[in-house]
């Protein structure tokens, strides 16, 4: 790093600590600290739909599968504009018509108690373990290996820089922070991409070079990664679970001024959703190229992302990309902190105990993200300690518990009729199945090839995903048809939150409704044109 790449980073923290704390003024009720008193426009809930969901890790790992295997990772981008559309058009009115906080809170009104607090503990579980660890480690692995500072002083200044403006701010801060850092994020992003097609000569030199499929996003059934059956069945459920139900997504358009804005807010989070393909695995598949022909050197696949940097970019514009590397994880963690705070305050101590005053889970809430920040840094030696074993392991747990989920909440949208029973049955089942196949995975249990134990712990992770949804949602309306239907205030209240056809009064489509149009149709271009 030279003196203008210093004084650049410099320059982005000064800019983000500023906003940060600007927004940092004494929050006096919860819908203030983690809410932003719901009155947030559009483009900044896009912005932060995108800035929470892109973390440093993030921007390695689909690099790295892009040197690997390909453009096929970038179906988990391409997908999740359609579920941000799910979102917008399905989800939040329900979630915005219910005034809940929280999405275990609204598991609570539409099944039971129960039901919340097994979606509460799971979270606050898996944002502590699997996502501010990681991230605040990433953040570590970025200073070490781009401005030579050591790795545990790169993830404390990390985390206090982060933790000071959002413990002070609440999620006003974070998401004001987290839409400026879209902005770096996205020109760092460029200046890498264009600088390794100026370096390779062009974009159809760079597919040239590639191997045969490389640059097509549909693989086949048999492949371990990315078949196709996987992608279209089992990737939905994850994002269904992600996109619509995670606390820390979610929460984004929760603080919207009202359904409009969080549906516009939505549409333009999945535009930006479009750009990955070509700013984040585009120039993973450029630096293989780039290696192959001895332009740089790539010691490995995950290393694609840095060594483009490293060895392409000229200085003061290598100052630059780091900052939207830092500002992709900053904005992550940001939220997560924000989305864990927000959990443990209002599901759990507030349930605990229920006549304390705003102003008091407000400073429980500040109090509690303190101690996400300690407890981020305690548990980052177990992360290196056992590499990428561990962390793929965690984000398995995430993905073989998110098919029950996905099936509660979407179901209890659509009918009526489904109860708490149902609910806690599905969610048991799922858990139990879920964790099943986990512990066969660690144990690396062997069976029998045509066995059962092969066709469920053997078969590729989406497609499980996807049966393990089928099951969950067979239980979810069984029980609940055996089972006495809601009644009473339940019933009441599960009559405003569910969906209920409505006649169109307009007979011409709105801007979101041509938007979300247009949104679908470049999908569609995509799937063609990388086929």
């Amino acid at each position: 790093m030279a003196v203008l790449d210093i004084v650049i980073i410099v320059l982005y923290f000064a800019i983000i600590l500023g906003i940060g704390f600007y927004f940092s003024k004494k929050k006096d009720t919860t819908d203030e600290y983690f809410l932003a008193n719901r009155n947030i426009g559009w483009f900044v809930v896009g912005s932060a739909l995108f800035a929470s969901n892109i973390g440093s890790e993030h921007l390695v790992g689909l690099a790295g599968s892009g040197a690997s295997s390909g453009v096929a990772v970038a179906q988990y981008e391409i997908l999740a504009s359609l579920m941000l559309l799910l979102l917008g058009w399905f989800f939040v009115p329900f979630y915005i018509k219910s005034g809940v906080a929280t999405m275990p809170e609204f598991l609570e009104k539409r099944y039971s108690s129960s039901s919340r607090w097994y979606l509460s503990l799971l979270s606050i579980f898996a944002y502590v373990v699997t996502k501010i660890a990681v991230t605040i480690a990433a953040g570590g692995i970025v200073f070490e290996a781009l401005m030579g500072i050591d790795f545990w002083t790169g993830a404390f200044l990390v985390v206090i820089l982060t933790g000071a403006y959002t413990v002070f701010g609440g999620l006003r801060a974070v998401v004001y922070t987290e839409t400026i850092q879209t902005i770096i994020l996205l020109i760092g992003s460029l200046v890498v991409l264009f600088g390794g097609l100026n370096a390779i000569g062009g974009w159809n030199a760079m597919v040239d070079s590639t191997a045969d499929g490389a640059m097509s996003l549909w693989k086949p059934m048999s492949h371990p990664d990315f078949p196709w059956t996987g992608m279209m069945f089992g990737a939905p459920i994850l994002g269904i679970w992600y996109w619509c139900t995670d606390q820390n997504i979610v929460q984004r358009v929760l603080s919207a001024k009202d359904v409009d804005q969080a549906r516009k807010g939505t549409i333009f989070a999945g535009f930006l959703k479009i750009l990955p393909l070509f700013l984040f695995v585009v120039p993973g598949i450029l630096a293989a190229a780039l290696a192959k022909n001895g332009t740089i050197v790539l010691d490995s696949n995950d290393a694609a992302l840095p060594a483009m940097v490293k060895q392409l970019l000229p200085i003061g514009l290598r100052g630059l990309v780091t900052a939207g590397l830092l500002a992709a994880l900053m904005s992550s963690l940001a939220s997560v902190f924000n989305s864990c705070s927000t959990l443990i305050t209002l599901d759990i101590y507030s349930k605990l105990s229920p006549n304390e005053s705003q102003e008091k889970l407000v400073r429980f809430g500040q109090l509690t993200t303190v101690v996400m920040v300690i407890l981020g840094l305690i548990f980052i030696p177990f992360i290196t300690l056992f590499g990428d074993g561990l962390f793929q392991s965690l984000q398995s747990i995430q993905g073989l518990i998110s098919p029950p989920i996905a099936s509660v909440f979407l179901l209890g949208v659509l009918f009526k009729r489904l109860n708490a029973q149902g609910a806690e049955a599905a969610l048991g089942v799922g858990f139990v199945i879920g964790m099943s196949r986990f512990i066969s995975t660690i144990l690396g249990m062997e069976y029998s090839v045509g066995s059962w134990g092969d066709f469920i712990f053997g078969m590729n992770f989406l497609h499980f995903a996807a049966l393990l949804f089928v099951v969950c949602t067979v239980v979810l309306i069984a029980v609940s048809l055996l089972t006495p239907a809601p009644s009473g205030e339940k019933a009441k209240l599960i009559k405003q939150i569910t969906y209920e056809k409505s006649e169109k009064s307009n007979q011409y489509i709105s801007r979101s409704e041509f938007l979300s149009y247009v949104l679908v149709g470049l999908v569609l271009v995509l799937w063609y044109l990388f086929s």
